[in-house]
């Protein structure tokens, strides 16, 4: 199921790296929105794009996207963050990727995060695995806290609230902690290359392609608090092993 609508995708996202990587690494007009978050040419360029291949290819589809929000209220919708690290594309950093997904009755049921600049496709859909470049994936099996590798974003996030001290004593007893933000930690839990990725707030471009991809690999993602992920919430993405024990630990 969805095999047109994901070879489509894979499409897509090979005309938004041609925008991307043309711009990437050179003098770009950067403003920022309302929100205070950056916007280049690229994205504007690479959302532009896809409103306009899905409008020619599915038009009776809708789209949610971060630049232009949302259009249509069909069933089928597409949600695109056109440059997910928007920070680092700007920056010259390589972790940036475009975030595809078609969701159903706003299910998420099909993901492709495109990180041009790593050469790392990463894709799934609904019941059929999840893949790397098109090779299969599947999250780790560390099954203690004490084994676990566990990524966050900004540190800056769990120095002060209601989460600091139960996710501090997190850092204090896993293995190892990196701060990878955006798609890329969610990815490597997915991959097995970590096991925890900690996100304070994410909207649903940021996560709809990402938790297709990562549920597909055999993950889990839910809230902090363990319930359903939401627009403008907090993101908990695991193993499954480990997530019930992460929700108890870190809970205010």
């Amino acid at each position: 199921m969805y095999e047109e609508e994901l070879a489509f995708a894979h499409e897509v996202a090979d005309s938004a790296a041609e925008i991307a990587l043309g711009l990437f690494g050179g003098t770009l007009d950067v403003r920022l929105k309302a929100d205070q978050s950056p916007v280049t040419e690229a994205d504007l360029g690479i959302e532009a794009m896809i409103r306009e291949r899905v409008h020619a290819t599915y038009p009776d589809d809708g789209v949610l996207g971060e630049e232009a929000g949302a259009e249509g209220e069909a069933a089928r919708r597409w949600i695109v963050d056109p440059i997910d690290g928007t920070k680092n594309f700007a920056d010259g950093v390589q972790i940036w990727a475009t975030l595809i997904a078609l969701a159903v009755d706003d299910r998420p049921v099909l993901g492709v995060v495109a990180a041009h600049a790593l050469g790392e496709r990463y894709a799934a859909v609904e019941g059929a695995g999840a893949t790397l470049n098109g090779e299969p994936i599947r999250v780790s099996s560390a099954d203690r806290v004490g084994r676990a590798f566990v990524i966050h974003g900004g540190v800056e996030d769990w120095l002060v609230g209601p989460w600091a001290p139960g996710v501090q004593q997190l850092f204090r007893d896993c293995r190892r902690t990196r701060g990878f933000g955006d798609f890329w930690g969610h990815m490597l839990v997915a991959r097995g290359a970590a096991d925890v990725m900690l996100e304070s707030s994410l909207m649903t471009w940021d996560f709809a392609a990402v938790q297709v991809v990562l549920q597909e690999a055999g993950g889990r993602m839910t809230q902090l608090d363990g319930s359903a992920v939401a627009h403008g919430e907090s993101v908990l993405s695991t193993n499954g092993v480990l997530h019930d024990e992460i929700v108890a630990r870190i809970r205010p």
